[in-house]
């Protein structure tokens, strides 16, 4: 499930109880991917001060990171438990149990998605109006199937309430969901409306390059306007600059240009060398395939 991971809010991080001096290291070892480091500090603040929804939170993302779904589904349900009321944190424990899904075995899966779906339905509850949680809860519908509860038409009614609270994200929400109905020309010119209502919308730029990765369509456009995500703040839960260089890099090989694309795979393998894509479209390239 594509989006119950990349939640970590990396250099954006919630309204902290603890010290600013802590909260300042703590920033600081995110941004720099620091995760071990991380851990150590959050797990002395979570001692000293267990009460503390916020460092309980972000230890879960640090377990994410460090690829412990066991321990990241302990720490946030630890946030959510001191603070039951707060919508952004159920959806972060619902991003856990994504997280944990895809880690678990058959027997498990099932049970964990149902968790998910439960999370996600809560925090809009609490909040109506967390468009993060509607859009939460539109993809897990995407990609689930119907007996954990997911299915389209519960995607796209989803995608309605988004349009109903923000008119661009809306757009970029029902364009999502046409391309996984490979519902291309659409989505294309709903992602088009979005540049034209803010052409530096991170989301739209990045998903037209992402679509014409994918289709071969627009490459020059595709190009242009993942260079173009390269230069503007990454906003949370959006794909960084590893992904981006990994779709710059498809495109330059459907251009045929090799060279180029096989740089662009590097550059995203030297920001975050564990990113399997990159690594595989280097491989093939490396090989021929």
């Amino acid at each position: 499930m594509s989006r119950l991971l990349p939640f970590l809010l990396l250099g954006a991080l919630p309204a902290f109880a603890l010290d600013q001096a802590l909260h300042d290291k703590v920033d600081a070892l995110f941004k720099q991917r620091q995760w071990a480091a991380a851990q150590s500090v959050l797990e002395h603040a979570t001692a000293a001060t267990p009460k503390d929804a916020e460092a309980w939170q972000l230890l879960g993302q640090v377990f994410q990171q460090l690829g412990d779904p066991d321990r990241a589904v302990e720490a946030m349900e630890q946030a959510v438990a001191l603070a039951p009321a707060s919508s952004n944190l159920q959806r972060e424990l619902g991003d856990v149990y994504g997280f944990a899904a895809q880690k678990a075995g058959m027997l498990s899966k099932m049970g964990l998605a149902k968790k998910c779906k439960a999370a996600y339905d809560k925090a809009v509850e609490l909040d109506p109006r967390n468009i993060d949680a509607r859009w939460s809860l539109m993809e897990y519908c995407r990609q689930a199937p119907g007996f954990v509860g997911g299915g389209m038409d519960a995607a796209y009614a989803q995608a309605e309430e988004i349009r109903k609270l923000d008119a661009n994200k809306g757009r970029i929400a029902l364009a999502t969901l046409y391309v996984a109905d490979k519902k291309m020309v659409e989505a294309f010119g709903l992602f088009d409306e979005a540049l034209k209502a803010d052409p530096n919308n991170y989301t739209a730029l990045y998903q037209i390059g992402r679509l014409s990765a994918m289709t071969g369509q627009r490459l020059d456009q595709g190009i242009e306007n993942l260079h173009k995500c390269l230069a503007l703040p990454q906003p949370a839960g959006q794909p960084g600059p590893a992904p981006v260089n990994w779709r710059i890099g498809n495109i330059l090989e459907k251009k045929g240009d090799k060279a180029a694309a096989k740089a662009a795979y590097e550059a995203a393998i030297a920001i975050d060398p564990t990113f399997v894509p990159a690594l595989e479209s280097l491989r093939k390239l490396n090989a021929g395939g």
